[in-house]
């Protein structure tokens, strides 16, 4: 079949043009992946509503803030306005002064890169995301592989393996940069005017154990909270007439791992995983094949000259 050489060329030579970016999208994704699960641990420390409102007055005195996020894995509660996040401890009431923990100082490091690389080249992750789109479907075309105790057969027969997931990280990420999983049904909002951030905690207290409180985040002029129940996150809208659960934004939920706090970064960190085996395998294949070639160029090149000095 002479279609399968020229797409075998097609997604090899794809792969190689946006290798470098994707294997940092991909390091960084796999860094990320296990965010949702680390962010809605609940605290080893006591903690509810006054608890909550005491730390939020010590964090933010002016009352400026614009989010919070309760961090169960260091105990402490990150208060957010337009000019800092103030990081508190849940068992002291002390403001933490020695900077982020070492894991959220990596989370704030990896977000920006694996959305923008280095400066602003979103670019560039777009144009790597189309393409790892079109090298899946390539795969698909070429067909079915035959299972081969080889580089080639687990790298081929991996990516089908895992086909779904191959296409839907890179499917949702373009959905995100093209703004389709950004509203979520957020734009319609809840009626009643704006609530304050203190408001929020006292609302979500009356419904939900606040040790549960992911965080709260100002999106559209309006507060949007994460609350997990069980291993599932649920969102809502936050406003002076109460909470508004607001439907799945899947794109986003997808994407990030934040269906289910378990299964959703074991299933991106395994994607990212296959991503970064598929790029290494491809890699290697490639290196393999382009030294082999100088070789076989090498050899015919000395028999020629062999061949030549004979004759003369």
């Amino acid at each position: 079949m002479m279609l399968k050489p020229l797409l075998l060329r097609l997604h090899r030579w794809i792969s190689f043009t946006f290798a470098l970016p994707l294997l940092v999208v991909v390091v960084t994704g796999l860094i990320l992946s296990f965010e949702p699960a680390t962010e809605t641990g609940r605290p080893s420390v006591p903690v509810d509503e006054a608890r909550i409102q005491a730390l939020l007055k010590v964090a933010d005195p002016a009352g400026t803030a614009t989010g919070l996020a309760l961090r169960g894995r260091d105990n402490t509660l990150a208060v957010g306005s337009p000019r800092q996040t103030v990081e508190v401890d849940l068992a002291s009431g002390q403001v933490r002064t020695d900077g982020p923990s070492t894991l959220n100082a990596l989370y704030r490091w990896a977000r920006p890169v694996h959305e923008h690389l280095i400066g602003d080249m979103g670019w560039l992750v777009f144009g790597s995301t189309v393409a790892l789109i079109v090298v899946s479907g390539l795969g698909i075309a070429m067909g079915w592989p035959r299972f081969r105790n080889t580089l080639g057969g687990w790298h081929a027969v991996g990516a089908w393996v895992m086909l779904p997931l191959v296409v839907l990280s890179p499917l949702t990420g373009l959905m995100l940069s093209l703004g389709l999983g950004n509203g979520g049904g957020f734009g319609g909002g809840a009626g009643g005017g704006r609530a304050t951030l203190s408001e929020a905690v006292t609302m979500i207290a009356r419904q939900h154990d606040v040790a549960d409180l992911a965080q709260i985040r100002n999106r559209g002029g309006r507060f949007m909270a994460r609350v997990v129940v069980g291993n599932t996150p649920v969102t809502y809208i936050v406003s002076k007439a109460g909470l508004q659960p607001l439907p799945t934004n899947w794109p986003r939920s997808l994407h990030e791992g934040t269906w289910n706090t378990v299964w959703g970064p074991l299933a991106n960190a395994a994607v990212s995983v296959l991503f970064i085996g598929l790029i290494a395998t491809g890699g290697t294949i490639w290196l393999r094949r382009t030294l082999r070639q100088r070789r076989i160029r090498a050899e015919k090149r000395a028999l020629a000259l062999q061949a030549s000095g004979t004759r003369a």
